[in-house]
Formats: structure tokens, sequence, C-alpha cells
């Protein structure tokens, strides 16, 4: 997708329902993002942490800013952090799904349902490589969003003091400089799925690439949005 204009420079399937795993924390990132108060300090509930796999580690009792949650969440594709942010926002899991798949509609992702903040399978979730492009292209142009993704690396400090460096879970930011952020995903039901972006000169691109099965899929990212930046 031209990133500058919305238009569709190449798509393939690009309306099959498939996972998105953590490609959807992109929608949770900007619903958190769009309600403002970053600043805000939450505390952390016994109920956000029953999650897995992927955890930054925050306990039940600790407060931190909406801000540094948000970052970590999607530096560090944090399951945890995702719990936290939704409840926050919304009051339970459930509630925000509803506010997800209200702020999708919006958006014209009208092939889409999520039942939860950071895509672990279940409950009939599902989106579209179309849909994610414009959940996408509303995130890139969202000034909180795009700061956090664009990051290598986010250093974040526990309310112990202990602090730890977060590295980006997507590969394209360190190989290809053009690569200005977005996020990575992967279930055994999904596949490995990547949303991409990218700027060179004045062209701005966003790519999304669902149920891939191999590891290539940094190779085929980086020779698609290099493609894509020159028809832009």
């Amino acid at each position: 997708m031209n990133a500058d204009t919305g238009a569709v420079i190449a798509a393939r399937n690009a309306d099959t329902q498939r996972g998105a795993a953590s490609t959807q924390k992109i929608l949770t990132a900007l619903i958190v993002a769009e309600a403002g108060n970053l600043d805000q300090r939450v505390r952390i509930a016994p109920s956000d942490v029953v999650v897995e796999p992927s955890k930054l580690g925050v306990r039940p009792g600790e407060v931190y800013t909406r801000r540094d949650l948000l970052i970590a969440f999607l530096v560090k594709s944090s399951n945890d952090v995702a719990n936290v942010l939704a409840r926050d926002n919304a009051g339970s899991v459930e509630a925000f799904a509803r506010k997800m798949n209200a702020r999708a509609r919006s958006l014209g992702a009208v092939n889409s349902y999520f039942t939860n903040p950071h895509g672990l399978t279940g409950g009939g979730q599902h989106s579209t490589a179309r849909d994610l492009s414009r959940i996408a292209w509303a995130a890139y142009n969202n000034p909180v969003v795009r700061d956090a993704v664009r990051r290598r690396y986010y250093t974040f400090t526990f309310n112990n003091g202990r602090r730890v460096t977060l590295e980006n879970t997507n590969e394209i930011l360190g190989r290809m400089a053009e690569c200005n952020g977005m996020k990575t995903g992967y279930t055994v039901a999904a596949g490995r799925c990547l949303i991409s972006t990218a700027h060179s000169g004045r062209k701005d691109v966003i790519l999304v690439q669902l149920g891939t099965r191999t590891k290539y899929i940094w190779d085929d990212g980086m020779v698609m949005m290099r493609w894509g930046l020159q028809r832009s």
C-alpha cells in the first residue's frame, strides 16, 4: 500500500480470512494511543498476567505509565501488557475486543473479527491482509504508535529499579535502512505474519504478509518493500 495515499500497489489473496497473530496489536495500540492521557499510571491486576507465551514480566500491584507500557508492548510484543492496556482502557478484555471491532469497521476493515488484544488464537478471530493494511495506515499516521514501532530497542524500568533493554521483534529494522516499523506476529495456526513499513525520500509504503510458513519472511518483506518504494 502507498502509505501517503492509501492506494494498493499490489495484492495477492488480500481478502482471504486468516489469523493475524500479534499483528493485530497495532489496532490495540492505536485505540490506546487515540484515548490519550498516556502519562496516566496504571496498576497491574492479577488477571492481566495470566497469559502466555510472550510476557514482559510485570507483576500484580506494580504501577507504570500507559506510555511506558505501550512502547514496551509494541517493541517486545508482550501479551501480559496487552491485557493491562485493554483492561485499563475498556474495563475488561471482552469490552476492549468490542472496541477493536468497532474501530476496525470505522477504518473499513469489515472482514475482521477480534476477540482479544494480543492475537493469540481463539474464538473465530480473523482478519485479512486488506483489513490490516487499513488499520496499519491509521496507525502509521498516529505519531505515538509510529514512534514506538520504529524503535529497535527500548529500555524498560521495573518498579524495583531493574532495567531491561528490549529488542524489537521486527528483524527488518536492523537489516533495511528504509524500514521504519510496524509489527510481527506468529502462532502455529496463523503462521508467520508481518506488517512492515518503509520510507524513502517522499515515499512511504505499508506491507502486510500473512500465513507465511518459511523463515524467509524478512527477506521477502525487504524485496517487496523496495519494489513498492520504486512504484509508489
